[in-house]
């Protein structure tokens, strides 16, 4: 009777959990493999950013010209050199931007080109934030006349969580590159500088190196391939393993 009931063939609960491990395998065993892609495109985007950053200077002629489309996308972490005046007036401070932990603001004046009606916003530094009067400027100092700026070609800074519209001013939280230029009038360049002199005018510039996020791909992929792994064990144990070590301890009784 033993015998018979071991030879008797698996019923559908067993074919059930098979399929539904299958497709649980292949899911999982899928989703690492596109966290490794995704990580290996990273890692070709930071090549890309430190080749860029190992060309020769720009200057602000390039930014003066209209630029293609897709070119922009082109300049970014290019290093630039940028000669004009600063529009003082229209500087501002983008609020809830720490640096090393510290509240404060990253400051961006614009900055008209020499020789040009361009204007270039430029992401000037950093600036703490008064302690218990949150509506008070730091103290920045903004040179008149004639001015050299040594950056790169950046992004615009990333948004922070705002609650409601955003009232204008010189504190804001977020700042978008076409509705400035509508509110200001001003001719402004399709893209932004990230000053990288050294700290001055009462403003930090311990910039963080472009980070690519590949580590954290790694590590998205290491869980998928475990947990596809463990899938398959767990099925393995209590549907073959055990019920073959229990027939047999049937068998020895």
């Amino acid at each position: 009777m033993t015998d018979a009931m071991a030879a008797r063939p698996p019923g559908w609960r067993y074919w059930v959990l098979l399929l539904a491990t299958l497709l649980a395998v292949a899911v999982t065993f899928s989703l690492g493999r596109w966290q490794l892609s995704r990580a290996a495109g990273k890692q070709a985007l930071q090549a890309a950013i430190a080749q860029r950053q190992q060309q020769a200077p720009l200057d602000g002629a390039t930014l003066a010209r209209p630029l293609a489309p897709g070119q922009a996308g082109d300049l970014l972490h290019r290093a630039i050199t940028l000669r004009g005046e600063w529009l003082a007036d229209r500087t501002i401070f983008l609020d809830n931007r720490p640096m090393q932990g510290q509240a404060g603001f990253f400051v961006l004046t614009p900055l008209r080109l020499a020789g040009s009606d361009t204007v270039v916003l430029v992401q000037r530094g950093w600036a703490p934030r008064h302690q218990t009067r949150r509506e008070t400027l730091p103290p920045v100092v903004t040179p008149a006349g004639p001015v050299q700026v040594v950056g790169r070609v950046a992004e615009h800074p990333p948004r922070v969580y705002e609650l409601g519209a955003d009232p204008g001013g010189p504190i804001r939280q977020n700042l978008d590159l076409d509705a400035f230029r509508a509110e200001t009038g001003l001719p402004l360049a399709s893209v932004m500088v990230l000053q990288t002199d050294p700290a001055s005018e009462g403003l930090r510039r311990d910039w963080p190196a472009a980070a690519s996020g590949v580590d954290k791909h790694y590590g998205y992929a290491f869980q998928w391939f475990g947990l596809c792994t463990l899938i398959g064990l767990l099925f393995l144990w209590f549907q073959v393993v055990r019920p073959l070590y229990r027939s047999r301890q049937r068998h020895r009784a």
